[in-house]
């Protein structure tokens, strides 16, 4: 399976990709929109998962999820927003655009874990494991 890590902060992409690569992702980072759909546009390796910011220099991860959305061959990814914002609006918006899942930071590992669970990119024994 495929992650892409799209955040400006570097230690975060660190973070997401010491939580996701024991799962079997193998990962690929951006440190914006832009440069993560121009990574979509150069492959047609679809990634199974992408682990969004929302505020990021160039394109935000709103506008990202709004774009991945907007194109058919993109259509099978699953986008997990992984933010500060935590206003519950903002949440709405995040889901509405065409996130799956969404959460705040900052975070336990178990949490990124326990929603791949829900979007059944890892077994449910992964949280456990992780514990």
């Amino acid at each position: 399976m495929r992650a892409l890590i799209i955040d400006d902060a570097r230690a975060m992409r660190s973070i997401l990709k010491r939580i996701v690569l024991p799962l079997g992702f193998e990962v690929h980072e951006a440190g914006n929109g832009r440069e993560a759909l121009d990574h979509l546009l150069a492959t047609d390796e679809v990634p199974d998962l992408a682990l969004v910011d929302w505020n990021m220099p160039e394109m935000n991860g709103l506008d990202f999820i709004k774009a991945v959305r907007g194109d058919q061959r993109w259509r099978g990814m699953s986008l997990m927003m992984v933010t500060t914002e935590s206003e519950n609006h903002n949440v709405v918006r995040a889901l509405a655009a065409g996130a799956h899942e969404y959460v705040i930071k900052p975070f336990p590992p178990e949490a990124i874990i326990e929603k791949l669970v829900l979007l059944g990119l890892v077994p449910s024994e992964a949280v456990a494991a992780a514990a």
